[in-house]
């Protein structure tokens, strides 16, 4: 079909990745995807389709320079990169540790700007391609118990939005998809929870760690829905630089805004009055 695409998908073994990964085999493209173990790989070249597997662990950064140079060779130019591969990290900030945080931005952050890098030179020489990247709606609002995933995601859609306005006159689409939550994984086996020990927070964080453990499989969103969504903006001409999934998502990000709205409009005198005097002011 002469609109097949390749794409390049890191964590494709279950979740997001996976649903993503199938729709796109489904439509005829070409799917490179990045797993952990070789029993993953093997199962995910048994779908139906162009499915291709490497193992890879995003924050070895020359083995993800390794794997998108063996996509170009084997494949052909990746048109379309997804970097999917993360998880979330569950904890106080108080009780979190400083190795939580490295740990939590060397694959959230680093790893994703790793494979972005190893594939953005070969799009800029054809001047095209899409780049999108996973983030979450936790990349625009927070919730307590959450603080060092926010701050990865909070990273990445900062990263994302620059890179956008860098590449844009290449051909280069650059799109953050901020699913809310979804039933996956996320925040069952693909979460790390910190131990409790400061008995303060408990009334707070404990009702909230319950709901995020036993709400996991329950969640409202629809990772193949989500999956057909993502394909859609792959074919638009002008795919946006954010796109939310999910009701939820909506919601929050529209709540979350509300609240930032009114506080810059509360303190607006405050903020106008740190300018030098001299300083001219439209009329």
């Amino acid at each position: 079909m002469s609109d097949t695409k390749t794409f390049l998908i890191t964590g494709v073994s279950t979740g997001l990745g996976r649903a993503l990964a199938r729709a796109a085999l489904a439509a005829g493209h070409r799917v490179m995807g990045t797993v952990r173990t070789p029993a993953d790989a093997r199962a995910f070249e048994a779908l139906a389709g162009d499915a291709h597997a490497r193992i890879l662990d995003v924050t070895d950064h020359d083995a993800v320079d390794t794997v998108v140079d063996e996509t170009e060779r084997d494949l052909g130019p990746v048109d379309v990169l997804v970097a999917n591969a993360g998880y979330g990290h569950d904890g106080l900030f108080e009780e979190s540790s400083m190795d939580d945080l490295r740990r939590q931005f060397e694959v959230n952050v680093y790893g994703t700007v790793a494979v972005i890098k190893a594939v953005l030179p070969h799009m800029r020489e054809r001047r095209s391609g899409h780049i999108i990247a996973v983030t979450s709606m936790g990349g625009l609002i927070t919730m307590p118990g959450l603080s060092f995933y926010h701050g990865s995601k909070f990273a990445v859609e900062g990263i994302l939005e620059t890179l956008g306005k860098e590449v844009a006159d290449f051909g280069i689409h650059v799109t953050a998809v901020e699913p809310g939550s979804f039933r996956t994984d996320w925040s069952g086996r693909s979460m790390i929870r910190a131990p409790r020990v400061i008995a303060d927070y408990d009334a707070l964080f404990e009702p909230l760690r319950a709901r995020r453990i036993h709400g996991s499989g329950t969640q409202p969103g629809d990772p193949d829905k989500a999956a057909t969504a993502v394909l859609r903006i792959v074919a638009a001409d002008q795919p946006p630089t954010r796109l939310l999934l999910g009701n939820d998502a909506l919601r929050l990000v529209q709540a979350g805004r509300d609240a930032f709205e009114r506080d810059m409009l509360a303190w607006a005198e405050l903020s106008a009055s740190t300018d030098f005097d001299d300083v001219s002011r439209p009329a």
